[in-house]
């Protein structure tokens, strides 16, 4: 149960229309929606809340005669795309390869090494909610943001979104067989965003540019994921794994990673074996608040709860105070009524906050977005007398 007053879903999948989607006419195939979740959140200048959600499209039936299909987009004229824009196409892959396990992806074996394909092609979708973001206003399918690049072929993954001063920057996830990288989009208004470029080449699925400069340069939180780890020395506070690290920028296009780590897993809970960065860290008179995930191994996926920490405000490598208890964790009850569509549980993934003051629509709280279970959007308004 969640221990705060205000706690819902604010979009599920059945408020989706996939007419309109980006993949609308391109596949002989049904499709539905497995989640649409972990979404980016901003305030428009009309004071209404923007959520940039993931939409997960993914095949009705992805088995067919022996075969496990994956949706894949292609700009190359040889597969019959079209000069400009693209298309949409199904690749077959024999069952006796892949491993199912997972319903969000399949492993193909024999490889030599780990290599996946997934179950859906996700795109982002901008909605427009109430300024306390528990009302949807519109929703702009026109202003979708879909793949547009061979780096971009099986799709575009959880909107982080930074105000700074003079324009919005998103980061999000692109997926594709020749990188997984980190791609940036900005924005003057919330509404139309224009594609940046790569910015980061390596695996890394939480890049999180600060709300606000340091010392003049920008900064994020990263994770670079591997599968290899050296070893702390025995009785280290840390546990080694997946961690929070830190990079700067003169311009948020061009980072270097910083010297000093950042925010590391604990050796002395489970909960925090795995871990990486959830909200964009935002200014507080008391430092800079970064909401992130840690994760307690359970099954195949885990459970993904929510954390906080309070960095210093100039040298954000300095942990001032961190929650041990979690602020987040799935709520059972909020996805009751869409059971019937539930494929995983024991996970919620926050990706986005909002100043409630900002237009006073929920003074003295944030307004933080997550993805609950994969599949749906919530919104919890969160006292910041939480984080004293």
């Amino acid at each position: 149960m969640s221990d705060f007053a205000i706690d819902r879903l604010v979009l599920v999948p059945d408020d989706i229309d996939l007419a309109r989607s980006p993949l609308a006419g391109h596949l002989d195939a049904e499709t539905y929606v497995l989640g649409v979740f972990n979404p980016g959140l901003m305030r428009l200048a009309n004071g209404n809340l923007m959520m940039i959600a993931r939409v997960a499209q993914a095949l009705r039936d992805p088995i067919r005669d022996s075969k496990v299909r994956a949706i894949r987009w292609t700009g190359d004229p040889a597969e019959g795309a079209p000069p400009a824009g693209g298309r949409y196409l199904l690749d077959l892959w024999p069952l006796d390869r892949v491993d199912t396990s997972d319903p969000r992806k399949f492993m193909l074996r024999g490889e030599g090494w780990k290599v996946m394909a997934l179950t859906s092609l996700s795109w982002l979708l901008p909605v427009e909610l109430s300024p306390d973001g528990l009302e949807i206003e519109a929703i702009h399918y026109d202003r979708a943001i879909a793949p547009q690049g061979s780096h971009q072929c099986y799709g575009i993954e959880d909107a982080r979104i930074s105000r700074l001063p003079d324009q919005w920057l998103m980061t999000s996830c692109s997926v594709s067989p020749e990188r997984h990288s980190t791609t940036l989009y900005s924005s003057t208004d919330g509404i139309e965003w224009r594609f940046e470029d790569i910015v980061l080449d390596h695996q890394n699925k939480d890049m999180l540019i600060f709300e606000g400069l340091i010392d003049g340069r920008y900064w994020a939180q990263t994770r670079p994921l591997g599968d290899l780890y050296f070893a702390y020395p025995p009785g280290s506070p840390w546990r080694a794994g997946p961690s929070i690290n830190l990079a700067t920028s003169p311009d948020a296009r061009h980072w270097k990673p910083y010297r000093e780590p950042g925010i590391r897993p604990a050796a002395d809970g489970v909960a925090t074996a795995r871990m990486g960065g959830g909200t964009p860290p935002v200014r507080t008179a008391d430092g800079w608040l970064s909401l992130w995930h840690g994760v307690e191994p359970n099954g195949i996926v885990g459970i993904y709860r929510t954390y906080w920490s309070m960095l210093d405000a100039d040298d954000p490598s300095r942990v001032k105070r961190t929650g041990h208890r979690p602020l987040l964790e799935a709520n059972p009850a909020l996805t009751r009524p869409i059971e019937h569509q539930m494929y995983l549980r024991d996970i919620v993934f926050t990706t986005g906050i909002a100043d409630g003051d900002d237009g006073a629509s929920a003074p003295g709280r944030y307004i933080v977005a997550s993805g609950e279970a994969d599949l749906a959007c919530r919104i919890t308004h969160v006292p910041k007398s939480r984080f004293a």
